[in-house]
């Protein structure tokens, strides 16, 4: 059975899986058989395994900063929230149902074995498992029955480092008031303490790290600054989705619905010096983009009535008209169609009316797509008649189905077409339609050309090469900052 060590931070979005990934790189550079795991993961951006399961993206970033394909192991559990008091549980990669919280919690006993089941065969296959929790353990309203945090941790026998974010503040308050909300056999599991996010002189903060480490009696492991890597974020807490309006000579803007999902689509785009990609969500935002992208969401039709009320639609359909191009991925696709019909009331129920840029009409259906793609780009005319024979790797998760009336975007290798075009407008079903191939290229070469640049845009690494380069640029900012020896110290000795 493998070593574990479990990350588990103070709050939601102090770092945990930045950090989990980060150790999974050490792992694997000094030679062990790494893997991630979380139990639980509570998120909108997921992905496709080559199964044709449904996971978390964070175990994603994760096993690929371990050099390993994503297993559905690695994340048993994801809740895909649809509204403010529900989510779509997916259990073992599989959708079980729409659950409300209320009720979640009751059936939460029952998902127990999975989480163990998941974990033990996990184990048997590595070395070192590096565990990420959710949220904080000292949710004491959500520890009965918990396997996400110190109830996963007693499941591996797991040492914990505990993780809290600087940057908001508060930050001893935070650690000493979550260890000290624990009880004390739960304490006792937490043996080191990282501070996350720092901008600053350190020497100013050395008092307080001494004082920190003598009230609760565990040792300071690190203190991590602010590292310039590009790794994607997790959820909507992501920094990329706030405070972005640096224009450069391509300038992208992606709609940011209420209901985003799998805003990590996007993340290659910026790869390109020359680019930049802002998260929009008014109409004073929206600006005077080269490109429009309306992202995946988790409920279509509320996202779109949500971009009807708020002015968006209209600026959007007004500047299309004008020649800005528009491309919609997945639920984006399914706004920019004629119609949208939810006859199983999936989201929203009943019919409404589409933003009417492609031929396109959509009906949810209660089976849910999940699939693993490759294709090519059809030959097409208009705008982005350049885009003809460009390829692409990726995945599809949806639940409803679009004819595109002769206008077929992609011929899919599983020969099933996909996707549709008219003008200066595209969309199609595909995730991750930027990562791999040359689309991305050749939708730059388009780009560019609009704004009269003459540019070879041909990168000297793939995205694949690139993301290479930051995993390892994350594992050296941890090995400065953090005391690595000390870490392997507390994976071998355990609990």
């Amino acid at each position: 059975m493998a070593k574990a060590i479990m990350v588990q931070g103070t709050m939601s979005n102090a770092g945990k899986s930045i950090i989990t990934a980060g150790l999974c790189r050490i792992f694997k550079q000094d030679g062990y058989k790494v893997a991630p795991f979380k139990s639980q993961n509570m998120a909108l951006n997921s992905f496709i395994t080559k199964d044709g399961l449904e996971m978390g993206r964070a175990q994603v970033v994760q096993a690929e900063a371990s050099g390993i394909e994503p297993d559905i192991r690695m994340n048993p559990i994801l809740l895909k929230p649809t509204n403010d008091k529900g989510s779509q549980v997916i259990v073992n990669g599989e959708v079980i149902g729409n659950i409300g919280a209320q009720n979640y919690y009751k059936f939460k006993k029952e998902l127990r074995k999975d989480v163990e089941k998941a974990y033990a065969d996990l184990s048997a296959e590595y070395d070192i498992i590096v565990i990420e929790g959710a949220g904080s353990p000292a949710e004491i309203n959500l520890n009965d029955d918990d396997f996400v945090n110190m109830g996963m941790a007693k499941i591996a026998d797991a040492p914990v480092l505990l993780v809290g974010d600087i940057d908001r503040g508060g930050v001893f308050a935070s650690l000493y008031g979550t260890v000290k909300l624990l009880p004390e056999t739960d304490q006792d599991m937490i043996k080191g303490l990282v501070i996350n996010k720092f901008r600053g002189d350190l020497e100013i903060l050395k008092p307080g790290l001494k004082q920190i480490e003598d009230i609760i009696e565990k040792p300071i492991l690190g203190v991590v600054p602010y590292l310039d890597v590009d790794i994607e974020d997790e959820d909507s807490l992501s920094s990329r989705l706030k405070d972005n309006d640096m224009v450069k000579l391509i300038d992208i803007a992606v709609i940011y619905t209420p209901r985003i999902s799998n805003f990590t689509d996007f993340n290659a785009l910026e790869r390109f010096e020359f680019t930049s990609v802002r998260y929009v969500r008014s109409v004073s935002d929206l600006g005077n983009p080269d490109l429009i992208i309306i992202p995946g969401t988790k409920n279509t039709m509320s996202d779109l009535l949500w971009m009807r009320q708020c002015g968006l639609e209209a600026k959007i359909l007004k500047m299309n008209s004008n020649g800005t191009p528009v491309i919609g991925i997945c639920g984006g696709y399914q706004m920019m169609g004629k119609t949208i019909s939810d006859p199983e009331g999936l989201e929203h129920g009943g019919d409404i009316r589409g933003m009417g840029l492609l031929n396109t009409s959509t009906v949810f259906e209660k089976q849910k797509t999940r699939t693993r793609v490759t294709g090519t780009v059809n030959k097409i005319s208009g705008y982005f008649e350049k885009l003809t024979g460009a390829k692409f790797v990726g995945y599809e998760i949806h639940n409803g189905e679009s004819d595109n009336e002769g206008s077929e975007l992609l011929d899919l290798d599983n020969k099933v077409r996909d996707g549709s075009y008219n003008g200066n407008s595209l969309g199609c079903y595909v995730h991750g339609i930027f990562d791999e191939g040359d689309f991305s290229e050749k939708l730059m070469d388009i780009l560019l050309a609009e704004k009269g640049v003459d540019k070879e845009t041909t990168l000297n690494m793939t995205f694949a090469d690139y993301k290479e380069k930051q995993y390892d640029s994350l594992a050296d900012g941890l090995r400065e900052n953090l005391d690595i020896d000390k870490i392997y110290e507390i994976l071998n000795e355990g609990v």
